[in-house]
């Protein structure tokens, strides 16, 4: 599942760095569609903990930035994915590149992301331009 537009946050800073995201999980999805997907696992985990720290850091600074009146729950959002992200690499440390574990990382980063950005990112979007995170 590529980036698209309607995930737009209207931030070029969050959305260049999402589209990012969903460069590493196009490249997990065509690694396994070429029985690759154990050897790329491991790197997508570790450039998935790297970034995602990168990432959050920089989108909780500039909602504090405009003083988002929804960040604590951004934050909490963000350090739930934070511990899932641990569990995975957990797993993977135990079990290697197994069918569950790529399966899983696929769901964390598309499910998660795909889903975050739609129900709470975009707020984000639509506080700076209405001072409203609903768009009211």
């Amino acid at each position: 599942m590529p980036w698209t537009p309607d995930l737009s946050v209207g931030i070029k800073l969050i959305d260049d760095q999402h589209k990012i995201w969903f460069d590493k999980a196009e490249k997990l999805f065509a690694a396994g569609k070429q029985g690759q997907a154990k050897e790329y696992i491991g790197g997508l985990l570790n450039f998935l903990d790297d970034y995602t720290k990168k990432h959050f850091g920089d989108e909780e600074k500039y909602m504090l930035s405009i003083h988002y009146p929804e960040y604590a729950e951004q934050k909490r959002a963000h350090t739930a994915f934070i511990g899932q992200l641990a569990k995975l690499r957990g797993d993977y440390a135990a079990q290697g590149g197994n069918l569950l574990v790529i399966l899983n990382a696929n769901e964390l980063v598309l499910g998660w992301l795909t889903k975050h950005i739609s129900n709470m990112d975009k707020k984000i979007g639509r506080f700076v331009r209405t001072g409203n995170p609903e768009g009211r």
